[in-house]
């Protein structure tokens, strides 16, 4: 048996057995790293080694999308049923150079159906930013155990990008929309070229990190204009950046993030020093953090410290964590298909008062989108329990069925 309980407020873990059921776990308190050495252990016990298959080519076609290589993904923890695969392709960082990204791809085993399995390109919730963590290097893939594998079992197939930056040459430009957006559009390319027997039809669908990506996506559609492009999911998203990284004191948060927002501004603001946000208990393990631990080794470095005791007073006022916070805002552009936003009343990491101002504010710029609201429900455990909401509302877009807005009534 596999079990794993990743982040705080996590109520239900997932364990890996032979019929991949729901159990019911204890508080996530208990199941998370209080040590570094705890910490490190628990991400080498999932971690895969290092191999060339990510190393970037020093020449060729830079096109955006442009597949780069594929190879089977035979060390991953997977159910019965699901087949595996790595990809590596280009894409662009918010600045529109060239990146290489890698992903991976579940497609259902068995008969697709005619015109091939529909696509979901997904989009991950925070892993770390360093190299080691990209989703694609973990045996349990990240989210397996927090119902992405409902998806192939579903009949969708899956392309889930690392993000550039993790697993492949260059920094993680930690918490930028453009950026993720675009290694999950470039993904789609990919991945039809990689396998073109897969549909043309797609949808996004993201949690926390990713849903601020997922619909990100949705407004560079409005311009992009693929015609089979179907739709966006934001689960948890990081919509309202101020809120993820300055929360009310009624609202929870999680300040052992900021070491991260910090590395991934100096990703895209190359002269912004993590120092202007970062005191000396926020900086001391920044460099573990920002080279080799990943999100167990955030969270017990930082394990019990407020954000008053790891930053510096007024350090949202820096230029380029302003430039971040105009760069990052959602709700203000049009977008492209229907949209779905989902929250937990319980979010403590991502606050709900955040997502649904955020909402509020889209449909009173003439955005229409489904509101979703799961009472009670932390941030890990409202993506899990949306699953099957998720995978319902995403088979009815690509059958064309009619799309209902809630704007006005949440």
């Amino acid at each position: 048996m596999y079990c794993r309980v990743k982040r705080p407020g996590w109520m239900l873990s997932l364990c890996l057995n032979s019929l991949f059921a729901f159990t019911v776990s204890a508080q996530a308190g208990d199941d998370l790293p209080t040590s570094l050495p705890e910490a490190r252990a628990m991400e080498a016990q999932d971690a895969l080694p290092v191999t060339a298959f990510y190393t970037a080519p020093a020449a060729g076609d830079i096109t955006p999308g442009k597949l780069i290589r594929q190879e089977p993904g035979t060390d991953y923890v997977l159910p019965s049923g699901i087949k595996a695969w790595r990809i590596l392709y280009h894409s662009l960082d918010a600045a529109r150079h060239d990146v290489t990204t890698s992903a991976f791809v579940l497609i259902p085993e068995g008969t697709p159906p005619k015109g091939g399995w529909p696509v979901v390109a997904w989009a991950h919730g925070t892993s770390g930013v360093a190299q080691p963590c990209a989703p694609s290097r973990m045996k349990d893939l990240y989210y397996g155990d927090e119902g992405l594998f409902e998806f192939p079992k579903a009949g969708l197939a899956v392309v889930a990008t690392d993000y550039h930056g993790l697993a492949t040459p260059g920094p993680h430009q930690y918490m930028n929309k453009l950026a993720q957006a675009y290694d999950v559009i470039y993904s789609v390319r990919a991945v039809r070229e990689a396998f073109p027997g897969l549909s043309h039809d797609w949808v996004v669908d993201g949690h926390s990190q990713g849903g601020m990506a997922s619909w990100s996506v949705a407004e560079m559609e409005q311009q992009i204009d693929d015609p089979h492009y179907r739709g966006a999911v934001s689960v948890s998203g990081t919509v309202d950046m101020l809120d993820f990284i300055r929360p009310a004191p009624a609202e929870g948060g999680a300040p052992f993030y900021l070491p991260m927002v910090a590395f991934g501004l100096r990703a895209r603001y190359p002269e912004y020093k993590p120092q202007s946000m970062l005191n000396h208990a926020g900086m001391a393990h920044y460099n573990e953090i920002a080279t080799s631990g990943c999100w167990f080794t955030g969270y017990a470095a930082l394990y019990g410290k407020t954000e008053n005791q790891i930053t510096k007073s007024n350090w949202t006022r820096n230029l380029a964590v302003q430039a971040m916070l105009w760069e990052n805002a959602i709700g203000n552009q049009s977008v492209r298909g229907p949209l779905l936003v989902i929250t937990g009343g319980g979010d403590t990491s991502v606050p709900p008062g955040g997502v649904r101002s955020t909402a509020r504010k889209a449909c009173n710029n003439g955005i229409r989108l489904a509101f979703r609201f799961y009472p009670g429900l932390d941030h890990d455990p409202t993506m899990t329990n949306s699953v099957k909401d998720q995978i319902s509302w995403i088979k009815a877009r690509l059958a064309d069925e009619p799309f209902q807005s809630d704007c006005g009534h949440f």
